[in-house]
């Protein structure tokens, strides 16, 4: 047998296995999906290896935090993710509330004058609370978001997450100049299109986060610049098990000196500054297990 069918028969298997997981997290509800999900993770994520990127992140980022605080917090940060992989099946279901599962909007603002008037318009946010839900809550609201994802490395598992999130949100553009090519196209068209923005990105930009300088994907600011368009910040705020504040906060400041690429510079230190505030706020929320900066300073 070949590697690449026994790569392939592995792929489905573990396809075949979050499938199963999904059907059972669907039969029992939000609630109690997003209850399990965070017990599970809470309890096996700090024992993990990649628990420790968390801890070197926060000691940089909160010098001041002892053993004790960053324990807490990377606890919290297992809790969520487990909790917003247990949510996924039951993500798209969930609906505007005034309490219970599902969301609600913290302004509706800048969400009314796009639904008046349409884009294009640019949406930013990081991988805080639940932050699959910002494409389904925006349809709802009425403002179709476009995505540009990073695809799974196993293609029977990025299939599934497709079908998961569903097509009432809009086009999925995958990573890549591709991608990229599509998603200034939907722009261009008049689409609005939702970025996440704090991944590290090799090929970037440096700019400070936390301090300390990230290597930055500059697309959000590029598009927001070339097109004139709105660039907004939001997020996802967890209130709950599968309940959920959505902020959408008023668009950045777009400057204009005639030198682009130190406009483009910064458009992404505001949209790192933004990204520090909520995560600052509820660190918890973040997902600290990615490794954000170089080992080496920049």
């Amino acid at each position: 047998m070949g590697r690449v069918t026994r790569q392939d028969l592995s792929h489905r298997l573990e396809a075949a296995i979050c499938r199963a997981a999904l059907f059972l997290l669907r039969g029992i509800g939000p609630v109690a999906s997003s209850n399990l999900g965070g017990v599970i993770a809470r309890t096996v994520g700090p024992l993990l290896p990649v628990s420790r990127v968390a801890h070197d992140n926060l000691r940089h980022a909160f010098p001041l935090l002892d053993t004790t605080a960053r324990r807490r917090i990377v606890r919290g940060v297992w809790d969520n993710l487990g909790r917003t992989v247990a949510e996924m099946p039951h993500t798209n279901a969930l609906r505007r509330t005034a309490s219970g599962p599902g969301w609600y909007l913290a302004d509706e603002g800048w969400v009314e004058r796009l639904r008046q008037h349409g884009g294009p318009a640019i949406f930013f946010t990081g991988h805080i609370g639940n932050w699959e839900l910002l494409p389904a809550a925006a349809a709802g609201l009425g403002v179709p978001l476009s995505i540009v994802y990073r695809a799974a490395k196993n293609p029977y598992v990025d299939a599934l997450i497709a079908e998961l999130r569903g097509s009432d949100a809009g086009a999925h553009f995958p990573k890549g100049a591709m991608g990229a090519r599509a998603a200034f196209g939907h722009l261009s068209r008049g689409g609005m299109l939702g970025l996440l923005m704090d991944q590290k990105l090799n090929d970037g930009i440096a700019v400070p986060l936390f301090g300390r300088m990230a290597m930055t994907a500059p697309s959000a600011a590029a598009y927001a610049l070339r097109f004139r368009c709105p660039l907004i910040p939001a997020y996802v705020r967890r209130e709950g098990p599968a309940r959920f504040r959505i902020v959408v906060e008023t668009p950045l400041t777009l400057p204009d000196s005639g030198d682009r690429q130190a406009d483009i510079a910064a458009v992404t230190l505001d949209i790192n500054r933004a990204l520090e505030r909520w995560i600052t706020d509820w660190p918890e929320g973040w997902l600290w297990l990615h490794r954000r900066w170089p080992k080496e300073p920049l």
